[in-house]
């Protein structure tokens, strides 16, 4: 049931000349009980002087009635003159809103958020004081006046008026944000605003009721929340220092700051640990910066160049102090900063005006400050305050534990490339055999430098052993063991071991060190490998893989590249299964490519494209083996190689029947001198007397001790090739040691004798025996 308004019309004298029925339910006193007595009757406390003297329309406090029950009631009264012909009042007519009416007025008017009332044309009927604070203008002023005649034609406000007009045309409440600004703030605001439409008792719409609720703050609140939701994914993406700091700066312009920078010390940009003390100027290097304006006009120090702050600047403080400082224009620190950097600016680039707040954030990771970031506003009208130096700090913590990881990284990179470059050949040692070009890339992604590894190993005889390898996984660990299994392969070649035999003692080495580092599989130590050794004296190449891909070869006046064809051993630490050796009798100037799978890696999706692509790129034609190295790493590699690439190009040479001399001994010792003879004629041949005593000597003794320990056939060989080689083979596979006679032993001194004149000899097992060889430096050497 709608409340009926409480009327009392009460004349000169102050006494009841009219009560309503409204009067009568709201304090139980009946019309006839009241009218012709005087008002004062009613009152439970004394009347204020002047509760009846103001002006038609007025409102006036509380005044307390007796009800008719006893209690109390405290109402708020207005009071209208009534004319009495004569220009002066005959009577008042006093109008006393119910309680639950008055408690509305009174949430109107002292609401904390902007509260309006407006006619259906949009002109204004009532604020509240929160209103008339935001507008700057009292309620007086605003009354009866057109919304759009009373502020500033911005889009904004046309949209407020949009609004408006739409619930007095719709009856529908209207709900949204607006950022805009409020002129007694002096700045914009966001606001979330709600109309809605009032109706009569009958439900015809009157008016439209409007409240603001500045929301600014907890707008801003979201924007910061947002802001690093944003940063949590966009910094960070690449292990790269300078970009992750570039990544910060874009994140803060132009939502947070006009201008950013962000400085790094000078050891997190190369692979020192930070220092243990810091002086109070420290040196810095600007690693990244942006401005709202196009081109930066505003930098004064640019990527590159170094920056000194000295206090009392907020960067130096930030530095010292290890959090946020914000200073705003006119403090102490502001000028001493704006002052330095103008200094250094160039005339063109100084700030003159506009700028009025800076926050600067020391940027620390686990314990260590490695630079710090200044954002200034200049556009921004807000100043920064403590809730944006909380999310400075935030954002810094994040972006520098990013720096810190790229930091990690590229110390544990440039560490591993390090190892790695010192465990592969710096240069390639001098033979006969071969002409040689390789190549090595180290990893271009975040996994890190590989294992993959080259090596080209001397043999005797003038032959040459030739390895390509990788090991499995990247980093320190990888390229360690890489060390390990290279060591290993030229320690196993020095003792002349066929191929496949090589390879199946370094398969139970690659399992023992899986065993020594407690893995539970051996496939997490694993690496595959091919090793080939070639004879430029037979033109053989004998070679086994254990799980690598097959090489290359291109023979002269081919028609492209192929595939050797190999039987495909399982990789190195799997055990248990055999490697076989496949041989090859190759014409003199062919060329075989080793790789490692690094090649045809970025091609994981298409290998027999990725193949093709390699057959064709090793069967150019090219003027040298190095150009051809260039070309097939330009033809088949992508700018960033996602794993580690190793190359190793060879040309085959031969040496002709002219370069080596071979004669059959019979197993009698009156041979020895038959051959010592005929050696001692080569030389000549050669042009190598000097070489003959020697020579001479040491043919007695391998030939001596392979007639008398030995088995037949007999055979003595003299290759020479950058040294003077002397083979003798026999059928026993018995080797001979060195041992030291005693004093009065009658033999052992031979081998000695051998050791201490020729540059260095050895044995190696043959197909049919043996073969026991000595070099000696060329006289020309």
């Amino acid at each position: 049931m709608d409340r009926v308004a409480a009327v009392a019309i009460i004349d000169t004298r102050g006494w009841v000349t009219g009560w309503s029925e409204g009067a009568r339910l709201l304090t139980g006193h009946p019309a006839e009980a009241v009218v012709g007595r005087p008002a004062a009757e009613l009152l439970a406390a004394e009347l204020p002087a002047k509760a009846l003297a103001a002006r038609t329309g007025t409102r006036h406090g509380t005044v307390a009635l007796r009800h008719r029950e006893g209690h109390r009631l405290d109402l708020a009264v207005t009071a209208c003159p009534l004319d009495g012909g004569d220009g002066r009042p005959a009577g008042y007519a006093v109008t006393a809103e119910p309680p639950g009416v008055t408690f509305a007025a009174q949430a109107f008017e002292q609401a904390s958020m902007s509260m309006s009332v407006f006619d259906l044309q949009q002109r204004y009927l009532r604020l509240n004081d929160a209103a008339c604070k935001v507008i700057g203008v009292p309620e007086e002023g605003l009354t009866g006046r057109f919304f759009l005649d009373t502020v500033a034609d911005t889009e904004s406000n046309r949209g407020f008026a949009r609004h408006l007009r739409e619930v007095a045309e719709t009856g529908l409440p209207v709900r949204y944000e607006s950022f805009a600004a409020a002129p007694a703030l002096n700045r914009e605001h966001f606001w979330s605003l709600e109309m809605w439409p009032l109706r009569d008792a009958s439900g015809t719409q009157t008016a439209v009721a409007l409240a603001a609720y500045d929301s600014n703050e907890q707008y801003w609140a979201r924007r910061r929340l947002a802001l690093l939701n944003e940063a949590a994914a966009h910094i960070g993406t690449t292990l790269d220092v300078v970009r992750t700091a570039e990544e910060l700066i874009e994140i803060l312009v132009p939502r947070y700051a006009d201008f950013a920078t962000v400085d790094l010390l000078d050891w997190v940009l190369g692979a020192d640990e930070p220092p243990m003390v810091t002086a109070d100027d420290v040196e810095l290097h600007r690693v990244a910066y942006t401005s709202t304006r196009p081109g930066s006009p505003g930098v004064a120090v640019r990527v590159g160049e170094t920056q000194i702050y000295r206090p009392p600047a907020p960067p130096a403080c930030a530095l010292r102090e290890g959090h946020a400082i914000l200073s705003q224009a006119g403090e102490p620190g502001f000028r001493a900063w704006l002052a330095d950097r103008n200094e250094r600016a160039p005339q063109g680039a100084r700030f003159r005006e506009g700028v009025h707040s800076m926050i600067a954030v020391p940027l620390r990771a686990r314990g260590t400050t490695l630079g710090v970031a200044v954002c200034v506003r200049l556009a921004h009208p807000e100043d920064y305050g403590p809730d944006d130096a909380v999310f400075a700090e935030e954002l810094a913590s994040r972006a520098a534990v990013c720096i810190d990881n790229a930091r990690r990284f590229a110390r544990e990179r440039s560490t591993a490339l390090a190892l790695q470059h010192s465990l592969l050949p710096s240069g390639l040692p001098g033979q006969a055999a071969l002409d040689v070009a390789h190549r090595y890339l180290p990893c271009g992604s975040q996994a890190g430098i590989g294992g993959d590894w080259f090596d080209v190993i001397p043999l005797s005889g003038g032959r040459v052993g030739l390895v390509v390898g990788d090991v499995v996984g990247h980093g320190i660990s990888s390229s360690a063991t890489m060390g390990r299994l290279r060591t290993a392969v030229r320690t196993l070649a020095d003792v002349d071991l066929p191929p496949d035999e090589l390879l199946t003692h370094l398969d139970d080495l690659v399992t023992h060190l899986a065993a020594e580092n407690g893995r539970e599989e051996v496939a997490e130590i694993g690496a595959t490998c091919v090793y080939a050794v070639y004879d430029p004296v037979s033109r053989r190449l004998t070679l086994a893989t254990a799980g690598h891909p097959a090489p290359f070869l291109v023979l002269p006046g081919g028609d492209g590249a192929e595939l050797v064809p190999l039987t495909a051993g399982p990789p190195l630490g799997i055990g248990g299964l055999p490697f076989e050796a496949t041989e090859l009798e190759l014409p003199e100037g062919s060329v075989v490519a080793l790789f490692t799978d690094g090649l045809v890696a970025h091609r994981a999706g298409n290998p027999d494209g990725a193949d093709d692509e390699l057959r064709r790129a090793v069967g150019a034609s090219a003027d040298s083996l190095d150009a051809l190295a260039d070309g097939v790493l330009k033809a088949v590699l992508p700018d960033q190689p996602g794993d580690d690439v190793a190359l190793l190009l060879v040309r085959t040479r031969a040496l002709g029947a002219d370069r080596v001399a071979t004669w059959d001994v019979p197993a009698h010792p009156a041979q020895v001198a038959v051959v010592r003879q005929a050696a001692g004629e080569q030389l000549a041949a050669w042009g190598l007397e000097e070489t003959a005593f020697v020579t001479e000597l040491v043919v007695s003794e391998l030939v001596t001790n392979a007639i008398r320990y030995g088995e037949p056939p007999i055979q003595l060989r003299l290759i020479r090739d950058r040294a003077l080689i002397c083979e003798v083979s026999d059928a026993s596979s018995t080797s001979p040691h060195l041992r030291r006679a005693h004093a009065y032993d009658e033999g052992g001194r031979g081998l000695l004798l051998v050791a201490q004149l020729t540059q260095r000899w050895g044995s190696r097992q043959t197909a049919a025996g043996k073969t026991i060889w000595a070099e000696q430096p060329l006289p020309d050497a």
